[in-house]
């Protein structure tokens, strides 16, 4: 049996960048001076001006990232969707177009502009707002990391430390790590594409649905359907429901009959979860007295299961519901973020929508 990663002597070296050793020099962590003398914790973060974007990380290879932490407030005066207007990007091995363009909150399932804890595998939410990844992200010849704000306001600190290791072997086969957001506006019975345009070889390995309820009743029977290198009209895997593909049941309910009102469970696993279902109140925010829709935020990773194509891949998710005697087509706001690897080049990611086209209806 082989020795996990972390078990085996080699020549690796590691390395960790952030505020206070912004290029992962060896011997140059916790330099900057503070009150408290030189090293004292002199700089924790960094501020980003509204429209201004801030490189993270830019690591020449090769090498792999293992770990990522962000942290900043989720609100200003200026607005309260500070996860939504914040983009993160990463390009690898020199590219021009981003493999990785998400709104940050999404990226680590934390949708609609709000805070979720999340206890998965590759990514997790601790309190408050510690969010962090995991997905290994290898890379050749260079990796760039960036967050750009679109929010109105400056943000007065954004904290972040990137953990990797250099020297790594990084064979042909090594796919570039992938991540995509996309936007469904309502449109009744029209499928949602959570992925496509995706040409040549990988694993699709996880998926991030952040869905707003505009309709009544249950909203999670739509279908998740891969279709792969080269399906027609039917793909080659589909499921049977969207709480099913999350790996829950039955609406997420411990009683489905109209006596008394049920009790929704939220969960959060290594590979699934549903950590994520409020409805907000609309006062703190704006002058309407009404409450926001529900909202949903679920995840699923492919890890041990990964989806593998070798030509292309498109994924969709069906716009249906269920009024408990019949199913209905439904037309709610559906954003979603895909995670996949592949190799390069990839194709260019459609144009990602301004800040106020990603805000939550």
């Amino acid at each position: 049996m082989p020795l996990p990663d972390f078990a085996s002597i080699t020549d690796t070296e590691s390395r960790s960048i952030n505020a206070e050793n912004p290029t992962g020099a060896r011997g140059s962590a916790g330099s900057a001076a503070s009150a408290l003398g030189p090293g004292r914790k002199g700089r924790a973060f960094i501020p980003l001006a509204s429209g201004d974007s801030a490189v993270l990380a830019e690591i020449d290879g090769p090498g792999v990232i293992r770990h990522i932490w962000i942290t900043v407030p989720d609100r200003t005066p200026a607005g309260p969707f500070v996860l939504r207007d914040l983009v993160l990007r990463m390009f690898w091995d020199g590219e021009t177009h981003p493999s990785v363009e998400v709104p940050v909150g999404d990226f680590f399932c934390n949708g609609f502009g709000t805070r979720a804890l999340v206890t998965s595998t590759p990514i997790v939410v601790a309190p408050t707002g510690g969010m962090n990844c995991y997905f290994p992200m290898p890379f050749r010849r260079s990796a760039r990391i960036t967050l750009t704000s679109e929010h109105p306001a400056d943000l007065e600190a954004v904290f972040f430390q990137i953990d990797y290791s250099r020297g790594d072997q990084v064979g042909e086969d090594a796919g570039r790590f992938h991540a995509q957001w996309r936007r469904s506006r309502p449109s009744l019975g029209e499928d949602h594409i959570i992925l496509d345009g995706v040409v040549g070889s990988g694993a699709y390995v996880g998926t991030f649905i952040a869905l707003t309820a505009l309709g009544r009743f249950w909203w999670g029977e739509g279908e998740v359907k891969f279709f792969l290198d080269g399906d027609g009209p039917l793909p080659t895997i589909a499921g049977t429901g969207l709480e099913d593909y999350v790996g829950g049941a039955w609406a997420f309910q411990d009683r489905l009959d109209r006596v008394a009102e049920p009790e929704v469970q939220s969960y959060s696993g290594p590979y699934f979860g549903y950590p994520q279902r409020e409805t907000i109140d609309r006062t703190r925010h704006s002058p309407y007295s009404t409450a926001m829709p529900p909202m949903h935020g679920l995840y699923r990773w492919h890890l041990p299961d990964p989806i593998r194509f070798r030509r292309d891949l498109r994924v969709t998710l069906q716009q249906i519901g269920h009024d408990g005697s019949q199913l209905f087509e439904r037309a709610d706001d559906i954003a979603t973020t895909a995670y996949w690897y592949q190799g390069e080049p990839h194709m260019q990611f459609p144009t990602l929508p301004a800040a106020d086209a990603r805000r939550p209806l």
